[in-house]
């Protein structure tokens, strides 16, 4: 029986920090919209930033994924019958 290789982490320091920054934004926001909803702020406010949230976490989501296939593609040493698979399964789950 084959070790399992353990996942792939993403090694390109510049998409993890345009990918962590996207998230800290996104944190920031969701703090927002809990002050929204305790200060009784409108639905459409409330729903607009929101969205923007979900927005930002899948652009997130989706950069991770792509940068990772991308690495994944040019190593010589990973299995892409392995891992591409997987990453269209995590791709799909945000569809």
């Amino acid at each position: 029986m084959t070790a399992k290789k353990p996942p792939h982490v993403l090694q390109d320091q510049v998409q993890l920090e345009s990918i962590t920054k996207r998230v800290k934004r996104a944190n920031g926001q969701m703090g927002a919209i809990v002050r929204m909803l305790e200060e009784g702020r409108s639905c459409e406010d409330i729903v607009t930033q929101m969205a923007a949230v979900a927005k930002a976490v899948n652009t997130a989501a989706f950069t991770l994924i792509s940068a990772s296939l991308k690495e994944c593609l040019v190593d010589p040493d990973t299995d892409a019958d392995d891992i591409v698979p997987r990453l269209q399964k995590l791709f799909l789950s945000l569809a």
